[in-house]
């Protein structure tokens, strides 16, 4: 039997890979001593790449279809197999199958917080996560920095550098973009769009495109979102007395609606005592000032009467009623002057005006003498 698997490895009529699995980048074709028989078919299917590798150096490279091994298809390798006049018997040469289709729903996180200033908040510290799509967009370069002679190559041998590289990255421009913690959800596309831009050079240098960066959550530690939460609750609320009213009546609701069911007349006693307590409390709140956006606006201090005199065909004043009596007691404010206040249709002589009649009223006469 093992004779017989080494006369069919030495005489391989079709060079094919059939992927199975969902992570396999790159896969090393095995067969018995490498050995090749000349006229093979060569099979590469719709998203690989055919690598033909010749004692450590790469040769030529098949995109997808299927081919005859003969020496006008393998010129590269044919030189440096010196071929000058052409094969007929076997040849040995590795042959690389690479996976150039997208690899999907690759994973990025941070394993510590990020630490940031945050202009609202202050210094915050953040998690963030998403995911990432890559494809090997050069294939000899691929096999020479990352997999090299690898025969069976898978994203998890290279996830954890690529993943590295994406947190560098990735910080470095949560920093520099200066946005609100508040406001970073609003931005999820653009930092997928600009890290996918400064990561897509250093992909390059391994032969790989980024081709989707997703930024999935950008969050808090969970002590500062249970605050936010808190007063978030409270923006809710908005009036606490109001609040707290409601609050009361439902809990006097709920106790009257639930009488006591331990000893009767304890079981009742208990509920007035409860029914007493929410009342003092809803007394409590009722009596309470209100807050001074809903305090009840007091009326306006009454002001004095003021009268402006025409004094020479000029306006003078306005006077109060205490200026008014001193210029009637010194004679220059008559009976007759010309006075306007606030109210008034026109200028009236001030005996004809009732708050200021009594201004110009006869002295009383003296008293009687002493019986």
């Amino acid at each position: 039997m093992a004779l017989f698997d080494k006369i069919r490895g030495e005489f391989v009529d079709i060079v094919e890979w059939l992927d199975e699995s969902n992570d396999t980048m790159v896969y090393r074709f095995e067969r018995y001593g490498n050995e090749i028989k000349y006229g093979a078919k060569l099979v590469v299917r719709e998203s690989q790449v055919a690598v033909f590798v010749n004692k450590g150096q790469i040769g030529d490279v098949f995109s997808p279809g299927m081919y005859t091994l003969e020496t006008q298809n393998l010129p590269i390798l044919s030189t440096l197999m010196g071929w000058k006049h052409g094969f007929h018997s076997p040849f040995k040469a590795e042959v690389y199958f690479v996976s150039v289709r997208q690899f999907t729903d690759l994973k990025w996180g941070t394993k510590n917080p990020i630490m940031l200033r945050d202009a609202e908040f202050g210094p915050v510290r953040l998690r963030a996560f998403g995911s990432y799509v890559i494809r090997v967009k050069d294939a000899p370069k691929f096999i020479r920095e990352i997999a090299g002679t690898d025969g069976h190559f898978t994203t998890d041998e290279i996830s954890n550098q690529l993943r590295n590289m994406i947190l560098t990255r990735f910080t470095d421009l949560l920093a520099e973009s200066k946005i609100a913690v508040l406001d970073l959800a609003a931005n999820y596309d653009e930092f997928s769009q600009f890290a996918s831009e400064k990561l897509g050079s250093e992909f390059e240098e391994y032969g790989l495109e980024v081709t989707k960066f997703l930024v999935e959550n950008i969050s808090l530690p969970e002590a500062v979102e249970k605050a936010l939460d808190k007063r978030s609750s409270m923006g809710v609320i908005g009036n606490l007395g109001a609040y707290s009213q409601f609050q009361a009546a439902n809990a006097m609701e709920a106790a009257a609606n639930n009488p006591g069911t331990t000893g009767g007349g304890m079981g009742m006693g208990m509920g007035v005592g409860m029914g007493v307590a929410m009342a003092g409390q809803v007394g409590q709140v009722m009596n309470s000032p209100a807050p001074p956006n809903q305090q009840a606006a007091a009326p306006p201090i009454p002001q004095a009467a003021s009268f402006f005199v025409a004094v020479n065909g000029q306006q003078t004043g306005p006077y109060d009623a205490g200026a008014l009596a001193q210029q009637a007691a010194s004679g220059s404010l008559t009976a007759q002057s010309m006075v306007w206040q606030q109210g008034m249709a026109q200028w009236t002589q001030a005996g004809q005006v009732p708050q200021l009649a009594r201004l110009f009223a006869p002295p009383p006469p003296p008293p009687p003498p002493p019986a």
